[in-house]
């Protein structure tokens, strides 16, 4: 019975601490041109608020687990998003370099590919039975790879 198991956590409050930082200039301005409800910028004020907030909440960290039963992530506090891969959907598990101009820092969704990324450098990429691509930041891609690979013998 194959016990391997691969957990990883990846946070990045770098990239939260540059997006909130960024954002304050425009709670400036809209507090400062906020009037009443009726006035557009208490509305970008409450927008701005409530994405620091979500992107706090889903954006902040990434968690993989790695093993017999494939692949778990889940994304910050709430751990939400969350997807699943089961070993016998994934076809094959690499790792993968994310060039800093390249990485898109975040959740992102495409037909063809699911990214989770929060840094940039290796990371692991998961080629889908469907023909689908997923890549995942975690803190050792080559022990994830080698519990999946420990897993998949063990099937």
């Amino acid at each position: 019975m194959n016990t391997t198991v691969y957990t990883g956590r990846e946070t990045n409050w770098t990239s939260v601490v540059v997006g909130v930082a960024m954002t304050l200039p425009l709670i400036g301005l809209a507090a400062a041109s906020t009037g009443s409800v009726r006035n557009p910028g208490f509305l970008v004020l409450a927008l701005v608020l409530i994405g620091i907030l979500v992107e706090i909440v889903t954006a902040s960290d990434v968690r993989a687990t790695c093993g017999g039963q494939g692949v778990s992530v889940h994304w910050g506090f709430v751990g939400w998003p969350r997807m699943r891969y089961a070993l016998g959907d994934i076809a094959d598990a690499s790792i993968v370099r994310v060039p800093w101009w390249g990485v898109s820092f975040g959740f992102w969704w495409t037909p063809s590919r699911t990214v989770c990324t929060v840094r940039t450098g290796p990371a692991l990429r998961l080629r889908l039975t469907s023909g689908r691509t997923v890549t995942v930041t975690v803190p050792d891609p080559h022990a994830a790879v080698a519990a999946l690979r420990a897993a998949g013998e063990h099937a």
